[in-house]
């Protein structure tokens, strides 16, 4: 907790912070396009069977219009419009008759679509639906698809929060907008959709390193008055990013045109994240004072504070971190099941990310059962989610922490259950229902990013946001693959995801507060505040009971 002290040294919040910030902003605003791409990347547009008839111009007769060789050739579908997945096997010229009914073609012998499909390009020149044909029979490969991408941050989450507390906060940042770079530009070369796959997994497995990375470093460089602030710019920075992608989408209408314009920024990104200094807390904890005594006079000289010269000596540094560095060095993966007071505070972080993450993704991935625009749909998701993340301020301030994302999750929860019995064609009624919950599961986000922060020590908070990281892709992957249910048993997509967002905002009565604390920096840190409380909570019993 002494940093605080040592920041304060180093001018406290100035230009470095500001420089900081629109730094990290950059990949912040187009990390969003990735996770949601296939919203747009992969739409399904309206498509029929490929039939001889209307579709081979030598047997095209010239005496029918377009809409009576439709008639005779693809059969009606349960919501009476053009069968999207069978054709008739023979014309049915007999349906020309204006007093045909249905008896007259029930029975007629229908197949699937063996020559393949016809798909309307008015919306979108080309999606990776029309590439690989990921229809009917195919379109259970598209939420698999999204699984795989959502198994590749699950595992990006388990490595980079391990590697960036070994190696450090920049060089993880660096390679992973790198990684990104490539991988992500490679996938329009994809030959088949199993290399397309293999393609959006590792460039999935570099998007943990960039998300952790930026909110540990700004965190570790703000002071603890300026932290909701700082995280909360973050987290309205990834909003404006799921509005850019609808903009990005409605003028990019080819989807490896899309593809490449979120990918080949991060290789910038790489390049103008060499000026960032590593985080002073972090190189402390490892036992690298002198390190962080560069880094510190580095932000001290951006800061302009030129007293830094002689309050931030080595000596000093030792002094004011003398408990951290002496202490604990470095914190082990056992100690969070170990330690009593970490156990229950990374059991119950478990729990409210994977339930947290397998509701918004579950939300917001499928956005055509909402409606059919589908730019105007993300563009108010991303409207109110900015709205949500930017009042998270006000809430954290008046709510505290754990009342905020406890609130937030509840109210989500509650209207994406209402949203799934909401008959079909009140649409309206049903988009409203999923921005407010969209809206909801905004604020939770951002509140996550604070409280995840302020509940772990410094020496484990990038292990801990890895492994909290991990739990919610794993819930965050499990969301497309029950959507593959929702043939059989339609409402079950929208009863889970909405049960278990309320299911993790009673698990936050497990937690304490944090508000207004310092980062703790250490293990001995947690278990002062818990018997500080403890102390507190016995001497409130004494005074009711003398009361009484």
């Amino acid at each position: 907790m002494a940093f605080e002290e040592l920041l304060a040294r180093a001018g406290g919040v100035g230009l470095f912070q500001a420089l900081q910030i629109c730094t990290l902003l950059l990949p912040a605003l187009l990390t969003p396009s990735h996770m949601f791409l296939e919203n747009f990347s992969a739409a399904i547009p309206d498509h029929r069977c490929w039939v001889h008839v209307l579709d081979n111009s030598s047997e095209l007769p010239a005496n029918l219009s377009h809409k009576a060789l439709l008639a005779v050739s693809i059969p009606l579908g349960p919501n009476q419009q053009l069968h999207q997945c069978l054709r008739f096997r023979h014309p049915q010229w007999q349906l020309l008759d204006p007093n045909a009914t249905a008896t007259n073609w029930s029975k007629a012998a229908t197949e699937s679509c063996v020559d393949g499909w016809v798909y309307d390009h008015s919306t979108f020149t080309s999606t990776i639906v029309t590439r690989w044909d990921l229809v009917c029979a195919s379109q259970n490969l598209k939420p698999m698809g999204q699984s795989i991408f959502m198994a590749g941050i699950l595992a990006g989450s388990f490595i980079w929060g391990l590697l960036s507390q070994r190696l450090g906060r920049k060089p993880i940042l660096i390679w992973c907008c790198l990684q990104v770079a490539v991988t992500s530009a490679s996938i329009i070369l994809s030959p088949n959709f199993l290399i397309y796959c293999g393609l959006r997994f590792l460039s999935a497995l570099g998007l943990p390193g960039i998300l952790m990375t930026q909110s540990s470093l700004l965190a570790e460089w703000t002071t603890t008055r300026r932290r909701t602030v700082t995280m909360t710019i973050l987290s309205c920075t990834y909003s404006t990013g799921q509005m850019a992608l609808a903009g990005l989408a409605y003028t990019l209408r080819d989807w490896k045109d899309l593809q490449l314009a979120v990918s080949i920024p991060f290789l910038v990104f790489s390049l103008l994240s060499w000026w960032l200094p590593e985080s002073a807390r972090w190189l402390i904890t490892r036992g690298q004072p002198e390190r962080a005594l560069q880094e510190l006079q580095k932000v001290a000289r951006i800061n302009g504070h030129k007293e830094a010269k002689k309050t931030l000596t080595i000596e000093a540094l030792m002094s004011s971190m003398e408990e951290d560095v002496t202490t604990e060095t470095h914190g082990s993966v056992l100690d969070l099941f170990r330690v009593p007071v970490l156990c229950r505070r990374i059991c119950a972080m478990l729990v409210v990310s994977c339930f947290l993450m397998l509701s918004f993704y579950g939300l917001v991935l499928d956005l055509q059962r909402l409606g059919r625009d589908i730019f105007l749909l993300q563009t108010l998701f991303g409207a109110v989610d900015f709205l949500g993340r930017a009042t998270t301020i006000l809430l954290l301030r008046f709510l505290g922490r754990r009342m905020t994302l406890g609130g937030s999750l509840a109210l989500a929860g509650f209207c994406i259950l209402a949203n799934g019995l909401v008959p079909q064609d009140l649409q309206t009624l049903r988009v409203a229902l999923a921005v407010l919950g969209q809206g909801c599961l905004g604020i939770s986000l951002t509140c996550t990013t604070v409280y995840k922060t302020e509940l772990f020590p410094t020496p484990m908070r990038m292990t801990v946001d890895g492994f909290l990281s991990s739990m919610g892709r794993l819930g965050a992957m499990m969301g497309p693959l029950i959507r593959m249910a929702q043939q059989a048993v339609p409402l079950l997509p929208q009863l889970t995801y909405g049960a278990v967002a309320i299911v993790s905002s009673l698990v936050l009565l497990f937690l304490p507060e944090t508000q207004g604390l310092p980062l703790p920096d250490t293990i001995q840190d947690l278990e002062s505040r818990s018997t500080t409380a403890r102390g507190n909570q016995q001497d409130m019993v004494i005074m009711e009971s003398t009361w009484l």
